[in-house]
């Protein structure tokens, strides 16, 4: 009985070793970015702050500029923006876009002033994984009448000295859907 728990440890160790090399597990992990910027470190150490940053830098008045370089900060590389949508015959589907699209879209389709508000937070954090419901409302200015609410959800990685935001996914009540009550209290 020794000889078999003796042989079965062994042939595990092996085959852990085995495992590791057939897949080539050499760590190759790169941080997510070697900049930094003194200016938005404060947007960047909590989740709350990322967020907030977020809906600041894309709400402004028509003709405003915005901080697109604080914007850019926001992300980690590879992230994407992901607007869900419904084309003319009533199927719904998604885009992404890189910052550097959203920029783009955003500098030339925004013609009026553009306000996001976040209605209510929700996250849920694991180590290095943040996950955040934000439910939101837009205006065209600050203090104009509601043009559309919806869900942000966005998925956050925090390598232990800030945030970076990873996906914006989000889906609008104008795409036919109504936010639950619970959602915006």
């Amino acid at each position: 009985m020794k000889r078999f728990f003796i042989t079965t440890a062994l042939l595990a160790g092996i085959n852990c070793l085995t495992i590791n090399q057939s897949f080539g597990q050499v760590n190759t992990t790169q941080p997510v970015s070697t900049i930094v910027n003194d200016k938005y470190t404060k947007d960047v150490s909590t989740e709350r702050g990322i967020i907030t940053a977020l809906y600041d830098v894309i709400s402004g008045e028509s003709g405003e500029v915005r901080d697109w370089e604080r914007f850019r900060y926001l992300f980690g590389k590879d992230a994407l923006l992901i607007p869900t949508n419904k084309n003319n015959t009533g199927v719904y589907g998604y885009r992404t876009m890189t910052p550097e699209d959203y920029i783009t879209m955003f500098s030339t389709r925004v013609k009026t002033g553009f306000f996001e508000k976040e209605l209510k937070y929700e996250g849920v954090s694991f180590g290095t994984v943040a996950h955040v419901f934000s439910t939101y409302e837009t205006r065209e200015t600050k203090n104009g009448p509601i043009t559309n609410k919806g869900i942000n959800s966005i998925q956050l990685f925090y390598d232990q000295n800030r945030y970076y935001i990873v996906n914006v996914f989000w889906c609008a009540e104008s795409l036919g859907f109504t936010l639950p009550a619970a959602s915006s209290k």
